[in-house]
């Protein structure tokens, strides 16, 4: 099989195409055909070193396809049902063998593509809004990086759930998206300062939740919109990790919180997993929610996918089309 792996960390160019075996799953584990493979900036953060695998490593952590064998005692799938993943790396890959209590069955209506691109992000904004701060009618959130591809995502469910969504973008182009999906005030904070943007759009309140997917560029900015007793969730970290901080900032700031979380912990049951993917799907299936797919790129064309998510130039999810589309 045809798979993209990393040898050694570093930039896109360590992204390599290898021919390997086809992996042979163990007891509790099934095979997929991937038809398409989700990318993340996890993917960077394992190809980078940030986060250290074993090497050489196939990465990828989110995918979609069709089941092809199941190791024993497998309960939860099927050989030929349609399945999504996340949390699970090896999805740069035409197989890959994932734990079978990871994998969500798709439902009618819903394409390998569309599952692909909203198991890892659609999980992210879900446990964001439904359990992290879970978000109710009235409450206001700040969203950065809005149009990316959790973003707009969480926007959309946070106006569903009637929670007044303040978005920040790095465009006219992308500002229109973020409006679009539901966001009630737009900024655009190449050109604005967030923080004073903010604090005018809320009357000095300032906001209950603060969503940062960014980091270094605006983390402890976010600690100035916050109300007292407000939560900073800061889920990402494009553009760098963020500086050590003295905790007495969350004192001076208002008596205001912080969590650092991620999805493995909001999914650490197939219980719960199966809850939030479940519930997307639904939400997808009825119209409610709508899964943009920015780019697809062909598995060769790993590196070129890396640099463009990298250039923080998306305007949804970006795609490896890995294999025959299976819809």
């Amino acid at each position: 099989m045809r798979a993209i792996r990393i040898h050694t960390p570093g930039d896109a160019s360590h992204l390599s195409l290898d021919d390997m075996d086809v992996p042979t799953p163990k007891p509790g584990e099934a095979r997929i055909r991937v038809a398409f493979a989700g990318l993340n900036f996890i993917d960077v953060y394992h190809r980078s070193g940030t986060y250290k695998l074993p090497l050489p490593a196939v990465i990828g952590s989110e995918g979609a396809g069709v089941v092809d064998a199941v190791g024993d005692g497998v309960t939860e799938v099927r050989p030929g049902q349609r399945v999504a993943w996340a949390t699970s790396v090896g999805a740069y890959a035409e197989f890959a063998v994932v734990p079978a209590w990871k994998l969500a069955p798709i439902p009618e209506g819903v394409t390998d593509e569309i599952a692909a691109a909203v198991m890892l992000q659609g999980m992210t904004a879900h446990y964001l809004a439904r359990s992290t701060y879970p978000l109710k009618e009235g409450d206001t959130a700040l969203v950065h990086a809005a149009a990316g591809g959790v973003g707009q995502l969480l926007v959309q469910i946070a106006a569903k759930l009637g929670a007044s969504v303040i978005a920040t973008v790095g465009s006219e182009e992308k500002a229109e998206i973020a409006r679009g999906l539901g966001a009630r005030h737009v900024i655009l904070y190449r050109e604005q300062d967030f923080v004073a943007q903010t604090k005018r759009v809320t009357q000095e309140r300032g906001v209950d939740v603060v969503y940062d997917s960014v980091g270094r560029d605006t983390f402890l900015k976010g600690f100035d919109v916050l109300r007292p007793r407000g939560l900073m969730c800061l889920y990402g970290a494009s553009s760098g990790p963020v500086e050590p901080f003295d905790p007495q900032l969350l004192n001076a700031k208002g008596s205001v919180f912080v969590t650092r979380p991620t999805l493995g912990h909001y999914i650490a049951t197939r219980e719960e997993l199966m809850g939030r993917a479940s519930e997307l799907f639904e939400w997808i299936q009825r119209g409610e929610l709508k899964v943009t797919v920015d780019r697809v790129f062909g598995l060769a064309e790993a590196p070129e996918a890396h640099g463009y998510m990298e250039a923080r130039r998306t305007k949804g999810k970006v795609l490896l089309e890995v294999a025959a589309r299976n819809t």
